[in-house]
């Protein structure tokens, strides 16, 4: 009998945040710092378009099992758009479709900005990931297919211009979840007539998590190992926006072997991170019948967040 094959790599848990350059995938982002840490297992939390650049947390080990989490979370970008040209992705990746004189003051770009704060709703491009019949929107777009879609409610909490000449346009935005900053490019192009794309992009927030304590690929290939692996997170930091639980000794025991806890400590029912003997023990649901039932728990201790106030 042949004996098991070893994972190739290091078995290494944490969250690195990564500043992804322009004109690479996230995935291919992900192989590069994987290649760094010598990784066994890595992962990210949603992708980044090879146009845009900024903050993209990558996962290894342990912090996988929590990747998907920070789908949810709210975001925020710096978008730049080009005024009075069109394009079919609506970035500046696609091929030209309209040219048009842009006559765009202040007020009346502040007048159009109006329009898209708050919930909004929003068509899906078709040059997208999201999938049709298991096939992503873009795949029919680049065969000349147009696919029905459907509008979607986001919200755009905050809609700031940075810098405002002539044809071009930066704006922060700060937004929901599912929110097509190439589409809200469009689509104010629009409003002021002209028409538009997006130009760049870099995301600066995804939840809590900043783009100012991101690192690029160059200076991760400069650290040493030791300081490279300092620079991972530990897996909690992709829940840091749910509620903290301590448990008991005891609790901590049976909450590692699987085991749903009775709980009587009055807080509403949800999803929350949990602890016990100082260590993150992993992702569990208070129910409405007053138990503790865990979701995904850690197979290795971690190093937990600084205690909250």
């Amino acid at each position: 009998m042949n004996a098991p094959r070893r994972p190739k790599g290091r078995a290494v848990d944490g969250v690195l945040l990564l500043d992804k350059p322009a004109g690479i995938s996230s995935n291919a982002a992900l192989q590069a710092a994987r290649r760094s840490y010598n990784a066994q297992k890595a992962g990210h939390t949603g992708t980044l378009d090879p146009l845009a650049t900024g903050l993209l947390p990558l996962c290894f080990g342990e912090a996988t099992k929590f990747a998907g989490e920070l789908l949810e979370a709210d975001k925020s970008y710096d978008a730049t758009l080009c005024l009075g040209v069109t394009t079919d992705t609506a970035d500046a990746e696609g091929q030209v479709l309209e040219v048009r004189p842009v006559a765009v003051g202040e007020a009346e770009l502040e007048a159009a900005l109006a329009r898209f704060r708050g919930e909004i709703m929003q068509l899906p491009p078709m040059h997208s990931a999201l999938k049709r019949d298991g096939k992503p929107l873009y795949e029919y777009a680049r065969a000349g297919i147009e696919i029905e879609r459907s509008l979607r409610p986001v919200c755009i909490a905050s809609l700031q211009v940075l810098d405002f000449s002539g044809d071009r346009v930066i704006l922060r935005v700060d937004c929901s979840k599912g929110t097509y900053v190439r589409t809200l490019a469009a689509d104010i192009g629009e409003r002021l007539g002209c028409g538009a794309h997006l130009a760049a992009l870099r995301r600066t927030r995804i939840g809590k998590l900043q783009v100012a304590a991101a690192i690029t690929l160059e200076q991760l290939a400069l650290l040493s190992p030791d300081a490279r692996d300092a620079r991972l997170a530990p897996a909690d930091v992709l829940l840091a926006d749910l509620p903290r639980l301590e448990l008991t000794p005891d609790q901590t025991r049976r909450l590692r072997l699987g085991q749903p806890l009775p709980w009587e400590g009055g807080e509403t029912e949800g999803r929350r991170r949990v602890y016990g003997e100082g260590s993150f023990l992993g992702l569990c649901r208070l129910t409405p019948d007053g138990w503790l039932r865990p979701q995904r728990l850690v197979t290795q201790l971690q190093q937990e967040l600084p205690r909250e106030a």
